[in-house]
């Protein structure tokens, strides 16, 4: 079901892709670090829905305040001539990478657990 999911998002995301207009070099900065906070925030998702605990509501408010913050980072750091928003890049990706290590070490687990189930202890053959 996950994996029909994904191919329809694609499926659209390429659509609009194609039919979308081009972005001004000057939005290109709003719209990436938009993209990495957003992405932070979806692998948030994930690792919470591994550790049983996620929340749809901290989920959305996560996203969108997320992407808001970061833009509003990098307009006033354009304001003030200052790249503040390489402190965010930084902050959004160092979480990334930590959830990505949580969500590696979890399917790992998973997997050698369920290897260790399937090997049979010698002399106990049926």
């Amino acid at each position: 079901m996950i994996l029909i999911a994904i191919l329809i998002g694609c499926i659209i995301g390429a659509l609009m892709g194609m039919n979308a207009p081009v972005i001004p070099y000057t939005m290109s900065g709003y719209l990436a670090i938009s993209v990495i906070a957003a992405l932070d925030s979806v692998f948030g998702g994930i690792t919470s829905v591994l550790k049983g605990n996620f929340d749809l509501k901290i989920f959305v408010s996560g996203f969108f305040g997320n992407a808001i913050l970061s833009i509003a980072l990098t307009y006033l750091g354009e304001r003030l001539n200052v790249d503040i928003y390489l402190a965010a890049i930084v902050v959004f990706v160092g979480r990334m990478f930590t959830n990505l290590a949580i969500i590696r070490r979890y399917y790992i687990d998973k997997w050698t657990s369920k290897n260790n189930k399937n090997i049979q202890p010698k002399g106990k053959e049926e």
